[in-house]
């Protein structure tokens, strides 16, 4: 199995940005963490990460020849229309991952443009959102 990890703005900063909200680890050690439980299910994994929005739409538009995509759009999860377009485009079967659980912060962070189209969508367990996320592809539950 082949997974493609996005990450969009901001994840770049983890460890410095909100711990409170997001935790300590950094983003080369949440990578490191996601590799690791990936390995013990033999997947292969590729990461991408931009703050741009047309980057993270050519990434998506690539992604052709993955099995499935682990998706933590940040702050584009709740506006972007592109990101979105670009997922049905592919017919993608991904997942939404959030580090902290949106739904307990501000009011507009609430709403997310690719929740209905997600095979699911795990928030608010910080980096084990994301080993969630492998382990769910892992086992084969999405298919």
């Amino acid at each position: 199995m082949n997974i493609l990890v996005i990450n969009g703005p901001n994840i770049n900063m983890l460890g410095k940005r909100e711990p409170d909200k997001y935790g300590q680890i950094s983003f080369y050690e949440l990578e490191e963490l996601v590799r690791e439980q990936a390995e013990k299910y033999d997947m292969d994994i590729d990461f991408f990460q931009s703050n741009s929005e047309g980057d993270i739409v050519d990434c998506i538009q690539k992604s052709a020849g993955y099995d499935g995509i682990i998706l933590n759009a940040g702050a584009y999860t709740h506006t972007s229309i592109a990101i979105r377009d670009a997922l049905l485009s592919i017919n993608a079967k991904f997942i939404e991952v959030h580090l902290s659980n949106v739904f307990a912060r501000e009011p507009f962070r609430h709403h997310s443009y690719l929740s209905d189209i997600a095979l699911g969508v795990i928030a608010g367990f910080r980096e084990d959102s994301y080993l969630m996320a492998v382990d769910y592809f892992a086992n084969g539950l999405w298919q």
